[in-house]
């Protein structure tokens, strides 16, 4: 995966690392949130797994879209762009 060769990170066993997608700026109904106002998303891209742990299996692979606790995961800047990696138990749904 071309962002993984970027990175060069791979997460160490029962984690994985997300990339938190960007916050809905726009209501349902059109009005536009301004960024202070808004949450950060609970929702990311898995770009890598760590191995399963002999506990847990890793709830989701690759490239699958998750939904991970609002607390969970820590967070890691590298090159002006935030990273998660989140732990197996933090992923509360996996999208389909």
């Amino acid at each position: 995966m071309l962002i993984m060769a970027k990175l060069k990170l791979k997460p160490n066993a029962g984690y994985l690392l997300i990339e938190p997608l960007e916050a809905e700026t726009k209501t349902a109904g059109g009005i536009y949130i301004p960024d202070t106002a808004s949450e950060k998303p609970q929702k990311g891209k898995v770009l890598a797994t760590g191995v399963a742990t002999k506990d847990e299996k890793s709830p989701c692979k690759v490239g699958n879209t998750v939904i991970y606790k609002k607390w969970g995961g820590n967070e890691v800047k590298i090159d002006g762009k935030e990273y998660l990696f989140v732990k197996f138990e933090d992923v509360l749904a996996v999208e389909k």
